[in-house]
């Protein structure tokens, strides 16, 4: 058995059900989870069409690389999305499973475990996943906090240099999850200059790059971020996304890989052992997704609704700053995180993620103590209803006295 399996911290979702163990939540309200990223829009129809058009294609073996009509949809979109001119379809993008399994399985393309001191750089809190990848290659993880001083902004210019010497991935996620913060060019200009100085590689995370409240400000994507800074073949940098968020198919399990091509090319052969190929109806509903925006522009309207209306009831008892992007508020709690989750549970019935869940000790502190991650991702009734009883238990909870 791999002995590195025994180093990997339980799930967030399995300490949730272990938090929940024996508690019978009230049975008069319906239950509301808010806890569980996974998006619960409609899929949308053109997607479930081409899959079933594209029926007759289970009976091949797909390839690795996917098909061309599918890479192409995919830097066309990119070309679209980001302004990217002459982005090469057959060497710069790659078809993956879902940005879950790329994050993962691209850390062990990367990383080499045998290097003294092998390192991988994170955000905290972060999505478990980036550990996972780092502990099963051999390497060690290094956190960088997400604190409200500094409005959520990581500061990676407090990293040892010794830390960056032995670095050997970054991984970000922006739009961040779970604070809902977006990397500027400038903070992408420090990345880009750390990353030439010690020779590690950027992993960025941007599933959430599509779920925004501005149609005038979409966030900023690390490709852009790059060719604006002429870095000409994105070097040491790779994107991933994927049609989970964008368009509600999470089950679809489809999502891109982009950027440095000699990077693709040796992650495309990792993934021809690993057995990573897309099916073709599945590759099919995802060319049609990309080649679509208009169910993209109606989804981020539906959350944008939610966010306006939600937002300063819940931020009038539970401090949260408005995201920039993602679906997520990052809550300030006025109790320990997990007994406010347990509780909460309990009398109303509406599951949320205790933030030390999603974040790790580091540097004296978890960034994710007494805060809770909601996923506005339910209905809008649902989500009205939710955080009606969450600001309606938080007032009951101030008015308990202290004990003497």
């Amino acid at each position: 058995m791999n002995p590195r399996l025994d180093l990997l911290q339980p799930y967030p979702f399995e300490k949730l059900r272990a938090l929940y163990a024996g508690v019978t939540p009230d049975p008069a309200k319906r239950a509301i989870s808010l806890s569980l990223g996974e998006p619960r829009h409609p899929t949308p129809p053109l997607i479930l069409e081409a899959l079933n058009k594209a029926g007759g294609a289970f009976a091949n073996y797909p390839t690795t690389l996917g098909p061309p009509a599918l890479r192409e949809a995919i830097a066309a979109w990119l070309a679209r999305r980001h302004g990217l001119p002459g982005l090469d379809p057959g060497a710069q993008v790659l078809p993956v499973l879902g940005s879950r399994e790329a994050l993962f399985s691209f850390g062990q393309t990367v990383l080499d475990g045998g290097k003294p001191g092998a390192t991988v750089v994170v955000p905290n809190p972060f999505y478990q996943i980036y550990e996972g990848a780092a502990i099963l290659a051999g390497a060690r993880i290094h956190c960088v906090n997400a604190l409200p001083e500094r409005a959520f902004a990581h500061d990676f210019a407090s990293v040892p240099a010794d830390v960056w010497s032995r670095t050997q991935l970054l991984y970000v996620c922006s739009p961040d999850n779970p604070t809902g913060r977006v990397l500027d060019r400038a903070a992408w200009r420090e990345l880009f200059a750390l990353s030439d100085r010690h020779g590690f590689v950027i992993a960025s995370d941007e599933c959430y790059s599509e779920i925004y409240f501005d149609e005038a400000k979409p966030p900023l994507g690390a490709l852009a971020a790059a060719q604006v800074e002429g870095r000409d073949g994105f070097p040491r940098l790779v994107v991933f996304g994927s049609l989970s968020k964008r368009s509600n198919a999470p089950g679809l399990r489809s999502g891109y890989v982009a950027g440095d091509a000699s990077l693709l090319k040796a992650f495309l052969l990792y993934r021809t052992y690993h057995g990573s190929a897309m099916s073709g109806p599945v590759a099919a509903a995802s060319t049609a997704a990309w080649n679509d925006e208009a169910h993209v522009r109606a989804n981020r309207t539906e959350y944008a609704a939610k966010f306006q209306r939600l937002h300063p009831q819940l931020n009038a008892v539970l401090p949260c700053a408005m995201p920039e992007a993602a679906f997520y508020l990052w809550a300030q709690t006025p109790i320990d995180d997990a007994e406010f989750a347990r509780k909460l549970y309990a009398e109303e019935n509406v599951a949320v993620l205790p933030g030390s869940f999603v974040a790790r000790d580091a540097n004296g502190l978890n960034p994710g103590r007494r805060r809770i991650r909601l996923a506005l991702v339910a209905t809008q009734s649902e989500c009205e209803e939710a955080v009606a009883r969450l600001v309606a238990f938080t007032r009951r909870l101030s008015e308990v006295p202290a004990p003497a």
